[in-house]
């Protein structure tokens, strides 16, 4: 039982079993509850034949849901006191994400940013009520924390007042105010750096990305589900819905294949490593999209070419597999895979140009999965 209030004192980065508590896995589910809604819009974007709006708007509200995501994962691995103040601050941030979700439908259908904005300032605001319990608590990492605390506290101004610019300051003031927050980890962190824990830190990111393509797996069911109830059930939808099974099967394994811990090393590496997972994420979540669009071209309710349909699977499955790549792969150097998975990723983009995208790109990552299995000989003789 948590008691009210306890110092908020760092935690070891070397603690021994460290894994994502309850409030942590409440989090996550809440956050990709704003995931599915970007997903959604995404895919209703796509049909409507809103391509580069759609994509523009997901990124963009992506963007909040990740990065309000990422400042809480890594902070709670370093000061998580587990406390009521603690459980309720996080709890606002939660509301937070849930207001964000709640403003997704604006922002993607008429580029009306306000809800988002309120609730992701809500939960950055939040966390900087967090800092400064650090910062009163540690003071070892004082400045770290005061750092923290007064950056995001400044650039969650500047979202506010961004509201308040005329349309043709909005775009270029999102990526401002986007490299502004970015900026603000490597600034707190110049002096002493916060104790986060690699192997919660690793669990952390497996678990969403797990989550996520879960997601993406209840969007592809619930386009086959509305295809079936509605009498449009065909032995070529049962084809698609097989075969972004077998993509997203093939994506949670070549994620998980390898554990990720060992390479969190510095600060410097896993902060990329930490950044780059936005790429993951939100190609997850966009694969979800391209699925229910691929259901939608199969039963021919959807209004977009053959190749469209085939890109909106085919771009966010290429850009995972690139990621991937660049951050679990490269960094354990030469192997069959550091080859195989550039090359798959470039034909699997390519495929739609050669019809029956879905299907390819299910085989290609397929075998890219294949690839990386190890080789039962070499066990045997390392056995021997």
């Amino acid at each position: 039982m948590s008691t009210w209030y306890r110092p908020m004192t760092a935690r070891g980065a070397d603690e021994a079993h460290r894994a994502a508590t309850p409030l942590e896995l409440l989090f996550d589910l809440c956050f990709v509850v704003a995931v599915a809604q970007a997903a959604a819009g995404l895919h209703h974007a796509i049909a409507a034949h809103h391509v580069g709006q759609g994509v523009l708007g997901f990124a963009m509200v992506f963007f909040a849901i990740w990065w309000a995501w990422m400042n809480f994962t890594w902070f709670a691995s370093a000061y998580d006191t587990d406390d009521t103040a603690y459980r309720v601050t996080t709890l606002v941030q939660i509301a937070g994400a849930l207001v964000v979700a709640a403003g997704v439908g604006r922002a993607l259908d008429h580029g009306d940013f306000a809800v988002i904005t309120y609730g992701y300032v809500l939960m950055r605001l939040a966390m900087v009520t967090q800092w400064l319990r650090a910062a009163k608590a540690d003071p070892e990492r004082r400045r770290t924390a005061l750092r923290y605390a007064g950056g995001i506290a400044v650039v969650q101004v500047g979202w506010l007042v961004r509201l308040a610019l005329p349309q043709e300051w909005l775009l270029p003031a999102f990526f401002a105010l986007a490299l502004a927050e970015i900026a603000v980890p490597p600034f707190a962190e110049r002096g002493a750096t916060t104790p986060w824990h690699p192997g919660h830190i690793a669990e952390r990111y497996g678990l969403f990305t797990l989550i996520v393509l879960g997601e993406s797996i209840l969007a592809a069911t619930n386009a086959v589900r509305s295809a079936v109830d509605s009498g449009h059930a065909s032995a070529s939808l049962f084809g698609v819905a097989g075969a972004g099974l077998v993509i997203v099967f093939s994506l949670w394994w070549l994620y998980f294949d390898k554990p990720a811990e060992h390479l969190l090393t510095t600060l410097s590496a896993s902060l990329k490593w930490g950044y780059g997972h936005l790429l993951i994420f939100a190609s997850a979540a966009a694969v979800g999209a391209g699925l229910e669009v691929a259901v939608d071209f199969g039963t021919g309710e959807g209004e977009v070419s053959e190749l469209v349909a085939g890109l909106s699977t085919a771009v966010p499955v290429a850009l995972y597999l690139l990621a991937v790549w660049v951050l679990h792969i490269l960094p354990r150097g030469r192997s069959p895979l550091a080859f195989a998975f550039p090359v798959v990723a470039v034909l699997v983009a390519a495929s739609p140009f050669a019809g029956a995208s879905l299907y390819v790109t299910a085989v290609l990552v397929a075998l890219l999965v294949l690839v990386g299995l190890p080789d039962p000989s070499r066990r045997r003789a390392a056995k021997g």
